[in-house]
Formats: structure tokens, sequence, C-alpha cells
């Protein structure tokens, strides 16, 4: 009777909680709230406008996390990457999917509030480099806020999951699409784009966060000078920027895209863009006598307010090796030298850790965190790059890195207010590097455009990548940027490990590319708790706290950057579905079983010419290599080993769409059948050569 007694109770309590989130206000942010951030709430996509994704909390701390268990999960019903940072706010846990899919939860008890699917077009993944992945979403005064990958900005009512307003942020014409998550800054939501690969001219633009008004649209690079001004905030600045062009970059776009990081300071009333890579790549062909080509791999700093030019600091002028400074920025106020300066940290692709002065740009610190054969180091007096001389792109093939592939990417960072440590996965991935011959390069709309040779001096070529690969690392690195001196590392056998998280209990959290969630203590990286999860934790973790109890949150789901060394694991790298994971003290949920895993497939005996697979692998480059990897190996689906029946419907699939459902859209506006029938033979090479050894290990 006692135990029934309790059950009945239990329920009433369970009743009661879901009863009180359902009557609760949703999404009740404002300006008061997030300059007064309240220690168990995640309502922004860095949790506070600073981005440092440090939590106060330490209910769950370094002497007590080894009894840390699941809590409640969710599947996601895909197995594409996962991206996200979810948000929770008063009880209520928000999560975006692929393809902008919106669920809310009962953040105690994982019950579904509601679902909104905004129904983008699946062939819009064809313009997404790493998938049709967001990275978040925002929230203010009652609404979510959703960057669909269509370009649609969409404010969605947190209590019903209803659509309010919906604006059309690009052109269509141009191969723009959205990838990184909004911000909201004081009733203004500020999104950017991505696309620079495929040919635009990016832009980051700002809406009223009530009507979903246009404010102010801020170029990232000039357009075309015969057409004079654009009638937007960047109007004042574009003349200087397009004196550091030359040729007619307008027609390529010209890139710079902001298509991952921006973050907010009120106190100055800023707002910082990282903007991206130049397009095309290869600087050679969009400004062919050189120059820093403004605003490429910059921090842009614009008024809030009138979204005006304020200050810019240039990391790569000239930048033509796929290096974007879009990612992760992090405000914080160190003491350096004595001085007590506010500052803005970042880890973009090129290897280097910058500490700037938020309030002027200048440079306070830049260093290498990574092996560098692009740059030496910075001018002290005027912070510009000191460049290797065999850096730049030739027809001759080189080894780069850092590479295209980031010494460190979108993965979120966080600085630890207690430690002063600032920390981030890092990678050692090298490239090989040549550019088409003059008259070579042709410039395809929605198609990548890089300008580079993937097949010249094949011999030399593989002899590089075999170099680059023995030396591919990925690591968890804790830095001081105060001093720019490692703190420690944390190891791993690969790249690809995901974002972080600190918190008040010295606890650092990390996915891990060994399928587990792990965290360590955050002042000297010791291992405290591990758990396998079937899945790469790849976004950022959150935590926060329901009725007084403390949860850890994160999505899993592997995406497509390529890591070679994962091609020679036994078995193959097998993944789950994906699915957002919560984590309690205590917790005793139990994941569902892997399925059991499939041979790998024999190839088909090839049957093609060399100079069909040549011109296969060239159309490989330009039209796949984004998604599907470097050489065909790795990415979002490793095509050297595809089945039987994949073959066999392989002008199906490409030309006619047969797997749009599953994001892989028809490309018959950019390809012929024989240039598909060329790619397929390259793919039959390419599975060919590696298939006897992959399968000895297999």
């Amino acid at each position: 009777m006692r135990v029934a007694k309790l059950a009945v109770a239990a329920a009433l309590v369970a009743a009661l909680g879901s009863q009180a989130v359902a009557d609760a206000p949703r999404a009740a942010v404002d300006g008061k709230r997030m300059r007064n951030p309240e220690a168990g709430q995640w309502m922004s996509y860095g949790r506070t406008w600073d981005e440092q994704r440090f939590s106060p909390l330490k209910q769950i701390n370094d002497k007590n996390v080894g009894t840390l268990g699941l809590a409640w999960y969710a599947d996601l019903d895909t197995y594409r990457g996962i991206e996200s940072t979810p948000l929770m706010i008063d009880g209520v846990l928000y999560n975006v999917s692929v393809f902008n899919v919106v669920t809310a939860y009962d953040a105690k008890t994982g019950k579904k509030l509601w679902t909104y699917d905004p129904h983008v077009a699946r062939e819009w993944a064809r313009l997404a480099c790493c998938g049709p992945s967001a990275r978040g979403i925002a929230a203010w005064k009652g609404r979510i806020y959703i960057g669909a990958l269509d370009g649609r900005l969409i404010a969605v009512d947190a209590k019903t999951g209803k659509e309010v307003w919906s604006q059309q942020t690009f052109d269509k014409n141009w191969a723009y699409s959205i990838t990184g998550s909004p911000r909201v800054f004081d009733g203004k939501v500020v999104i950017g784009n991505g696309g620079a690969d495929y040919g635009v001219r990016g832009f980051v633009i700002a809406y009223d966060a009530e009507t979903g008004k246009k404010l102010w649209k801020f170029y990232t690079v000039p357009g075309d000078p015969a057409k004079g001004p654009d009638h937007e905030a960047s109007d004042s600045v574009m003349p200087m920027a397009t004196k550091t062009w030359n040729g007619e970059w307008w027609k390529y776009g010209g890139g710079g895209t902001a298509w991952d990081s921006i973050v907010y300071d009120p106190k100055l009333n800023l707002v910082y863009i990282g903007t991206g890579n130049g397009g095309p790549h290869v600087q050679h062909f969009r400004s062919p006598n050189g120059g820093d080509n403004l605003f490429l791999c910059s921090i842009v700093a614009v008024n809030a307010t009138t979204g005006k030019y304020v200050w810019h600091y240039q990391m790569v002028p000239d930048e033509e090796w796929d290096y974007t400074c879009t990612q992760p920025m992090v405000l914080a106020d160190l003491k350096i030298a004595g001085q007590q300066r506010q500052v803005l940290m970042q880890a973009p692709k090129n290897g280097f850790f910058y500490v700037l002065d938020r309030k002027t740009g200048k440079v306070i610190s830049g260093k290498s965190y990574v092996p560098n054969t692009w740059a030496s180091g910075l001018d002290p007096k005027t912070g510009r790059p000191i460049v290797y001389p065999d850096a730049k792109i030739t027809e001759t093939p080189h080894l780069m890195t850092p590479s295209w592939m980031a010494a460190h990417s979108w993965y979120p960072m966080s600085y630890s207010p207690l430690t002063g440590l600032v920390y981030f996965p890092a990678q050692e991935q090298g490239d090989v590097y040549a550019r088409l011959p003059d008259g070579k390069f042709k410039w395809v709309p929605f198609r990548s455009n890089s300008g580079r040779d993937f097949g010249s001096q094949p011999e030399l070529r593989k002899k590089l990548l075999a170099e680059a690969n023995a030396n591919e690392k990925g690591y968890l690195l804790a830095l001081n940027p105060v001093t720019q001196k490692e703190a420690f590392r944390v190891p791993y056998p690969y790249p690809g490990s995901g974002g972080v998280l600190t918190t008040a209990g010295n606890l650092l959290v990390e996915g891990t590319i060994e399928k587990n969630l792990a965290i360590y203590r955050a002042d000297n990286g010791k291992l405290l708790w591990r758990m396998p999860v079937d899945n790469v934790p790849l976004a950022g973790p959150i935590t926060y706290t329901v009725d007084g109890e403390q949860y850890i949150a994160v999505n899993v789901g592997w995406t497509g950057s390529p890591v070679y060394g994962l091609s020679k694991i036994p078995g193959g790298f097998r993944t789950s579905t994906s699915r957002l994971l919560v984590f309690k003290l205590g917790g005793t949920a139990k994941l569902p079983p892997m399925p059991p895993p499939s041979s790998l497939p024999a190839p088909p005996y090839l049957r093609a010419g060399e100079a069909e697979v040549k011109e296969g692998q060239a159309l490989y480059a330009q039209t796949c290599r984004t998604c599907h990897g470097e050489d065909a190996r790795g990415g979002v689906k490793d095509l050297r080993y595809m089945t039987p029946d994949t073959h066999k419907h392989f002008l199906d699939i490409v030309l006619g769409g047969a797997r749009a459902d599953k994001g892989m859209a028809s490309f018959k506006d950019l390809l012929t059948p024989s240039q598909a029938e060329a790619i397929h033979s390259y793919l039959i090479a390419r599975a060919n050569e590696d298939w006897q050894d992959d399968a000895a290990h297999k």
C-alpha cells in the first residue's frame, strides 16, 4: 500500500511539474534578463551575450560527477550531423535539428510540447558545404527565431510553435544558405549566411524582433563599383574596401560570408562580425593583381543600432586558402600587462589565437597554436601576418597546414573566469594546394568554385598527402589568453571532437571523436567521467536547472568533416541515429543498442579509361568534395564503398533526385549524364585503389 501511495504521489508531482511548465510564460527573454543572467538558464546561443559558454552552476562538480547518468533522450529521426546548441528557458528546452525542425520539450522529463517544421526543400542541402545542420536558434519576448537553410528568418510563438512572421533574407538567384544561429541583441535579430564557395557576396542583416521589419544590412565585400552605392549601412566604408580589390571579382560574388559567429557588446553597443573566405578561393582568379581583399577573413565591428562600420581587423589579407574568421568569438575582461582590457578572443581556421581590444580592434596578441606553414607570426607594429614566401598558391602542388579543414572550425569554445583559460578543439590536418593554369578556370554558379587544381602531378600529390595523413592529429586545447601559453591538452586518436562547456563545478565538458561524452577537470584536464553514446557530440553542450536539479544536455550526431584516419577503424566508423541527450546525477535511462554492422561491399570492376577517370576526378572536386571528402574519403557518406544497388542507380540518385528526401538533391542542372558517369568512374577507381587494404582491416 505504501509503495502504491508513493507511486501516486510521484505521478502527482510529475503532473504538477508538467502543468507548471504548460502554464508558465514561454521564452520570456529580454534585455534585463540578458544583462543579469540567471545561473540555471541558457537563454542564448553562448548562454550570455559574451558567449563565454561558462555556467556558474556547481551542483554537478568534480567531486560527484562520477554518479552522472542519462536522465532522458530524444531521437532526432536522422543520421545526419547535428550541430545545434539548445536553449533552456524557464523549464522548456528548445532544440533545432536538420532542415531547421524545432522542437520544444519539458526540460525535466523530455515530454514533447510542440514541433515546428519549416518544410525546407531538401535540395537546399546541396548548397550547404557540411550538410543541412543549424547551429542554433534564438529567443526573445515569447518567440523563437529560426535561420532556415533556404534563407527565411522565421519567428514562431514559443508557447504554441505557430509561425508569427517570416522574412526572406537573401536573393535565391544566388547560392546563399544559412547554417549559423541567429542572435537577438536588444530587440534586433541579426543573421548572416554562407555560400562563398558557390559564388555569393557576403552580408549581415538585422530585423526588428517584434515586427520582422528590416533595420540594417552590412555587406562584407564590395560589389560592382560601376553600380554605385548599395544604399545600405556599409556604404560609408565600401570605397575603402573596394581599393583593396582588382579585376572583376563581383561577377563571382567575392565571398566573405558571415556564416557563423556574431557577438554583441551591449556596453559599447557594438556587433562583432566574423567573416569568411574568398570566392573563388584562389585569389589569382578573383583579384588577379593581389590586394588585401577587405573584409575577407576579418573581424568587423559595426554599430548595433545603425549597422555602420566602426573598426576592423583582418587576420588573413590576400585570403586564398579557404581560411575563415567565422569561428566562435568570446568577449571577456582580462588583466594584461597590469592593465584591465576589454578583449575579443578568437581561434580561427588559420591556426592563430588572437586577443583584440574590442573597443578599438587593435591586436593585443596573436600566436599560432598548431604547426603552421602559412605565417611565422604577426608584425609587432602593424599586426599583419608575416606570410611565408612559399605559402601562396601556384601551379606547383605544395602542402599547407592548417588547411581548409581548419585548425579550429565552428565547434564552440569556452572561457572560464575561474581558471582564466580558454578551451577549444584543435586539429592538425594538412592538404595539397595548387591552382589551375590560366585559361582553365571556369566559374559555374551554384557549384563550388575554388580555382584549385586537384589532379596535377599525381605522384607528388600522393607523396604530400601521405605526409599530411601521417601527421593528422586532434586534441582538446586549454590556452592561457593572457600569456598565449598552452596550459594542457587532451589528445584524441583523430580530429573531429566537438564543442566545449565549462562550469563553476570545475568541469570541462566535450563530446569526443571516440563517440563519448567526456568530462574533465577544468583546471588540469584530468578525466573525471565519460559515457559511450554511439555517436559524436559535435555540438556545444549546455547546463541548466529545473526545480533545483542540475542537468547537462548535448546533441549528438556526426557530420561530414573529413577525418582520414577514420577509414582505418576496424569495422568502419559507425554511428547511431542522432539524438538529444540529457544527463543528471543518478540518471538511469539507457540508450538502445546499435544495429549490427554491414559488411564492406567489394567495388565493381573499373571499365573506364584514364581520361574519363581524370575528368571525373576534376568534376568530383568541383561538385562533390565538400560533402563527401577530399580524394573521395570520408565525408557525409564514403562513396568508395557504395552498395551494388547504389552503383546500379547512381545516375538516378545524382541526376534524378532519387534520394532527395535524404538530402541528396538532383545535380542535373550542373552535370550532364556523361559527366555524372565520369564521376562514377572516378569513384569506382578510388574504391578499387583502397578496398583491398580497407577490407583487410574490417
